[in-house]
Parts: C-alpha cells; structure tokens; sequence
C-alpha cells in the first residue's frame, strides 16, 4: 500500500467487520495515532482520540463518527477520566491503542536520574493506566489492546534512555498482558515501528545541522523500497489486529519497518 492514504470510501475499505466498534487511541490525532483513526473511520469503526490537538482533531472528526477527549495523560486520573467520558458517550469500549509518547533524548551521558524517570513516566505509566481502567470494559467486548513500540526497544539509538526503557518495557507487557488476559480471551499485540515520518519525526530530524542529508542518509539504509514507513501502513496492521481475522494472534511484537531491523542494512 505504497503511498496509501485512507479514505472514507470503499476504495481501501478491509471489511473486517468493524463497524461501531469503540476504539480508544492515545495520540488519536496526529502521526501513527490520526492514521489510525482514519483508518478506523473508513472502516464503520469509531476512534476515541486521546489528544488535546484541536485543528488534526477537527479533520479527523469531519470524516464521519469519531470523539475527541482533548486532555494529555499526565496521571491515572486523566485516564480514568478518558475512559469515563467514553462510556457516557458510547456505553462500550472495544479496542485500546496505547499509542502516545514521545523520543526525548534522555540520555545516559547526557541526562540525570530525575530526568530519566521523568521520561519514563510519561512514555510507560499511561500504557497501564489506560489498559487498567478499560479491561473491565473490554472483557466484556472481548477486545483487543495494541501497544505500540519503536525499534529502538531492540536496536538502541544512543542518547534516549528513558525513551527506550519505557519502550522495552512495553514490549515486556505486552507478553505479560497476553498471559494474564487468556481467560477473557483478549488479545494483546505490540507494533515495533522503524523510520516513519511523522511531525514528532520531523520535529527529531530537525535537531541536525543537516536535516535533509540526515534524512536521505537513514532513508537509503531501509531495505525495502529506500523509503519510509507511512502512517497509514502501522494503522493497516493496527486495525487488522482489532478484527474478528487477528483473533488468533496475542503475544506478538510485529514489526512493521521494512526490514530495517532484521535485514542486511548492504542490501
């Protein structure tokens, strides 16, 4: 789906039975997360975005049935609140993305204790706050929680440690919720994404004194096409694994990367 954009129309329809399904999205607006919302629309679904982005979040919302909750996760309480605002307008949930977060240089070198546990806070805690207070709610649905990661989790990047400690141990999660939640049947998943361009990517790759050399030097390393990721191909795998299809799969960290991390970069 090279240059896909979803569309609400028939044209990149899935038909995997989605429709009116309740989708919880943390970050719901904009990059990973708006695609995925999109996606989800285009699909009879309805997103929740989780994200205080009022002109992505209007976009979104002008494409067909979808809510917006405009607050960030700073403590349980906001997710508690989200969930809350959900079930008064939906009466359901059906799916969670754990999606927001975001790569903070929090270095070893270069960071402190009180700055690494700062980071690690806000790209982990609301993972499980979120997932906490929706589980009653999704056994129920027996629904589908997706988490998603980075490559760094598994690669390292050098100089984000609290970036890639919450996002390692999201995947460790991932697992432990997988085994903890058979009984409800619900699925657990995590999306390990490598290069995608999103405003939070071109916001890093601005940091360089080059940025567009520093672009095409990381786009020519990616194996597949010499091209990044789009958004609309993490929400592609997102939404299939909220589908009746994907109701054997738990458990697993898929990457979605274009076999930037297991490949030969020499390809």
């Amino acid at each position: 789906m090279d240059g896909c954009q979803w569309t609400v129309d028939n044209k990149t329809k899935m038909n995997l039975n989605l429709t009116n399904k309740v989708i919880l999205i943390s970050g719901g607006a904009k990059g990973i997360g708006g695609a995925i919302s999109r996606g989800l629309i285009a699909e009879g679904a309805i997103p929740v975005m989780i994200d205080p982005s009022k002109k992505e979040g209007a976009e979104i919302l002008a494409l067909g049935e979808a809510f917006q909750i405009p607050i960030r996760l700073f403590e349980a309480a906001d997710a508690e609140k989200a969930v809350n605002l959900t079930l008064e307008k939906y009466g359901r949930i059906d799916g969670l993305v754990n999606n927001a977060g975001a790569n903070d240089s929090v270095g070893l070198e270069s960071g402190s204790p009180e700055a690494f546990e700062k980071s690690v806070a806000k790209n982990l805690n609301h993972y499980y706050h979120l997932a906490h207070f929706a589980l009653p709610h999704l056994k129920k649905a027996k629904g589908s929680i997706v988490n998603i990661s980075s490559k760094t989790a598994v690669t390292g990047q050098g100089g984000t440690s609290g970036y890639t400690a919450a996002k390692g141990a999201q995947l460790s999660l991932t697992r432990e919720w997988a085994v903890e939640l058979l009984p409800y049947e619900i699925t657990v998943n995590a999306i390990i994404p490598a290069e995608v361009f999103t405003p939070l990517y071109e916001n890093w790759i601005n940091t360089f004194p080059n940025p567009k050399e520093r672009l095409a030097e990381i786009t020519a390393k990616i194996p597949l096409g010499k091209r990044m990721t789009t958004p609309e191909e993490i929400a592609a795998m997102s939404i299939f694994l909220f589908s009746d299809k994907a109701k054997h799969i738990t458990g697993q960290h898929l990457f979605v990367d274009g076999g930037y991390t297991h490949l030969d970069r020499a390809l």
